[in-house]
């Protein structure tokens, strides 16, 4: 295998744009953001290289303006998902013979597409699509998914060259070949960059996909389209398709030639996926890869020997950034009792000083909940703290829906760990602390660990190396990316790979060379060069 490839250092990652006040490149993504702001987007399905408009349009609202139409997209049939897997199907044979290399280029110059002219373009359409703020957009939809492409290259060219030892005589190698059938991508609204990682780390090692996207990240997944076409990635290949959730499952995961699903979202919704395969094991022509990253509620711990401020502004970066609607955010802290007042008063002053509202202001920290449904979610936890005897609203509380989906950061303190925002994924900006006595470390621990169905992400902050030991050794299990003395947000390609356990999905490591051989199907190979003429092995004489 050529080497030539790999020795260009592909997995670096993307340097983020610090947009400071001022600076070109923030006033050339505002200027880019009211430039698309004032468009009317007309965004079809893509089937075997096509675009496909049906006229059963659907406006898209933006979350920070919910009376601001700025376009629509075609909403698509069962038939359409019959098409989208027949061209599939049908891009199969020709794209599987491709060259790796062949097939690394593509989304190589994708990245690189990405990475410049199209920067601007997939950060605002993420900024107006699912409001996020400019760093937010930033590391997301621009600087995640291009480490994605490269480093993905980078895994792939380290993973074919992977191969078995040889002994004398004979030649023994495996070769990675793509999973028999189609693949099917269901992807979230709340990152940009596994809504492009998804179908595109399948795509990369041969194999083709039906891309079902969020519904509520139709923009900025139409920006991954058109990049994809430019970088010239072949017609079938993926297929995006605007369909009925359950329908579009029922139909696709029945089919006969279904191979894989690598799905992010609700942890409810992959259960009853899971469900349907078994259901279906018997049609299938292979046995379905299944990988799902799905659920949250992920924790901060504090040591009584944690630095004060090292806590509160992990709880307010954590809980907050992007209003809570990471997999990753801080939803549940525990905080000992000698700390809690200084705790408490740095997150007031931090919170305090945060600016919400639209992304088109950069300075605005927090900005609007993805609709209509998460916010009267989050309004309902914030009501009933308020009406609890265990519980109450001690910073925060706010929520305005006169223009968009607007909740303030919210930290709600209870005296029962076991109350419902201490247990129960939310996906919003609202932190539950609960506060217990010093001598209790060991115990609460154990809460830590019983308390949640989920095992995605955890942090632990200690100053004393046995304490930190301590919480490593019992959350074992309460996590699959655990962070010690610093925020459970914020994982890296190449860096931290990420995935958890539990209620929390397959930990299949999105970022890693891990996920990347669930879309392989290994032949291991073995050649002769001079075969035996005789049955008789030498201890018969």
């Amino acid at each position: 295998m050529s080497k030539a490839i790999s020795q260009v250092p592909f997995a670096i990652n993307e340097p983020v744009n610090s947009y400071v006040p001022g600076s070109p490149e923030v006033k050339s993504l505002i200027a880019q953001y009211k430039k698309m702001w004032a468009e009317k987007i007309e965004i079809p399905m893509v089937i075997n290289g096509k675009e496909v408009k049906t006229g059963d349009t659907v406006q898209l609202q933006s979350p920070q303006d919910h009376a601001h139409d700025f376009g629509f997209y075609h909403k698509g049939t069962m038939q359409h998902v019959d098409d989208a897997i027949n061209a599939a199907l049908a891009a199969k044979k020709e794209w599987n013979e491709l060259g790796w290399e062949q097939r690394a280029a593509i989304f190589l110059k994708a990245a690189d597409l990405l990475a410049g002219p199209y920067r601007d373009v997939i950060n605002a359409a993420t900024m107006i699509g699912q409001s996020k703020n400019v760093h937010q957009a930033e590391i997301d939809s621009a600087c995640e998914l291009i480490d994605f492409l490269r480093f993905n290259v980078e895994f792939m060219t380290e993973m074919y060259s992977e191969q078995p030892v040889s002994d004398s005589g004979i030649w023994n190698r495996v070769e990675y070949r793509p999973l028999e059938g189609f693949c099917f991508a269901v992807t979230p609204f709340n990152f940009t960059a596994i809504s492009g990682n998804l179908p595109t780390c399948m795509a990369m090692l041969g194999n083709v996909v039906v891309w079902k996207p969020s519904d509520k990240q139709v923009y900025s997944a139409k920006v991954i389209m058109d990049v994809l076409t430019e970088a010239g990635l072949p017609a079938g290949v993926i297929n995006m398709i605007f369909t009925d959730g359950k329908e579009t499952a029922e139909k696709v995961l029945a089919h006969r030639d279904f191979a894989g699903l690598h799905f992010t979202g609700s942890t409810k919704v992959f259960q009853g996926m899971w469900k349907m395969i078994g259901d279906n094991i018997h049609n299938y022509r292979t046995y379905p890869r299944i990988v799902g990253e799905t659920g949250g509620k992920d924790f901060v711990i504090a040591h009584p020997s944690a630095n004060v401020e090292a806590v509160a502004t992990a709880l307010v970066r954590g809980s907050f950034e992007y209003q809570g609607q990471k997999c990753s955010a801080a939803s549940r802290a525990y905080i000992p009792q000698s700390l809690w007042a200084d705790v408490k008063k740095v997150m007031e002053t931090q919170i305090n000083s945060i600016k919400i509202g639209s992304p088109e202001d950069p300075s605005n920290f927090v900005n609007a909940v993805i609709d209509k449904n998460s916010f009267e979610k989050c309004k309902g936890y914030i009501d009933r703290a308020n009406a609890s005897s265990e519980a109450n609203v001690i910073i925060g509380g706010k929520t305005d829906d006169s223009k968009g989906w607007f909740v303030h950061p919210t930290v709600i303190e209870t005296t029962n760990p076991q109350y419902e925002s201490m247990v129960e994924e939310i996906f919003g900006p609202i932190l539950s602390v609960f506060v217990y006595e010093d001598n209790d470390w060991a115990e609460t621990l154990k809460v830590v660990d019983s308390s949640s169905p989920y095992s995605l992400t955890g942090s632990v902050f200690a100053q004393d190396r046995y304490a930190v030991n301590e919480a490593f050794k019992a959350l074992e299990n309460a996590s699959g990316n655990f962070y010690i003395n610093d925020k459970p947000t914020g994982a890296v390609v190449g860096q931290q790979p990420f995935g958890g356990g539990r209620a929390s999905g397959t930990n299949d490591k999105a970022g890693s060379k891990m996920n990347l051989l669930r879309w392989t199907s290994v032949r291991s190979i073995k050649e002769t060069f001079v075969s035996p003429k005789d049955y008789k092995y030498p201890y018969l004489g």
